[in-house]
């Protein structure tokens, strides 16, 4: 049986590092903490950590370029937290490929909620037991010689390349496969894709779509979602469940 994942808490306040790394310990993980972005690769490089919690507005160099830098070398997930909340930081996050992004001040029992709900989405436990509203198993399907496991979370282009996903990119083409071929407006592709930003706009869903629809273009071949002006969006494509 494994153990306990392991979580990094990258937060300058000491106050709120204590409190948040309490709370997280007793929601049964295990949990580092570091103050600076150098503490956070000392850390980094001399243990194994499932998941970074990582403040934006740090002492040196900020959240978002430590991210950026963290994505060149890493997958692990990665939750923002910071006390700017507005919402062109939101979209931000979502543009860079952030697991989540939680706006101070928030309570602890969220914040373990969505750890809890960012790293069951990276083992594929939730999503690879997924089934659409006739009750049929997505668990691998395919659309215009594309190739999705939701298992694995892996998709793989006509010509057999695999193309990389960010995780709310994946949440979301795995929503659309799973509701083929009908019109979804905004709110109700966030409810249903479990958004791994938190308080999203129509804003930053328009720009999740346009960054997956960009990388399912194929050979100059219109991509499967189309936007239905006024409504929202379809995945028109048909989808087939293997």
């Amino acid at each position: 049986m494994s153990g306990p994942k392991t979580i990094l808490l990258v937060e300058d306040d000491g106050p709120l590092r204590l409190l948040t790394s309490r709370a997280l310990r007793q929601s049964g993980y295990g949990v580092l903490t570091a103050a600076t972005g150098a503490e956070m690769w000392v850390t980094l490089r001399e243990n194994t950590v499932h998941l970074i919690v990582l403040d934006i507005m740090l002492p040196g160099t900020n959240g978002f370029d430590l991210f950026r830098k963290l994505r060149r070398e890493s997958d692990v997930p990665i939750i923002f937290i910071s006390a700017r909340g507005s919402e062109e930081d939101r979209v931000l996050g979502i543009e860079l490929g952030a697991d989540d992004y939680l706006a101070k001040p928030f309570s602890t029992r969220e914040l373990s909620a969505r750890v809890g709900a960012v790293l069951r989405r990276a083992g594929g436990a939730e999503i690879g037991g997924e089934t659409g509203e006739d009750g049929q198993s997505l668990d691998e399907v395919g659309f215009d010689g594309w190739k999705v496991s939701l298992v694995r979370r892996e998709l793989r282009s006509p010509s057999g390349a695999i193309v990389d996903l960010t995780g709310a990119e994946f949440d979301l083409l795995a929503t659309f496969l799973s509701y083929p071929q009908r019109v979804l407006g905004r709110e109700r592709l966030l409810e249903l894709s479990r958004s791994r930003i938190g308080e999203s706009s129509d804003r930053s869903i328009d720009v999740l779509v346009s960054r997956l629809r960009r990388k399912l273009q194929s050979d100059g071949a219109e991509p499967p979602i189309i936007t239905v002006r006024g409504v929202g969006y379809m995945f028109r494509s048909e989808v087939k469940r293997k």
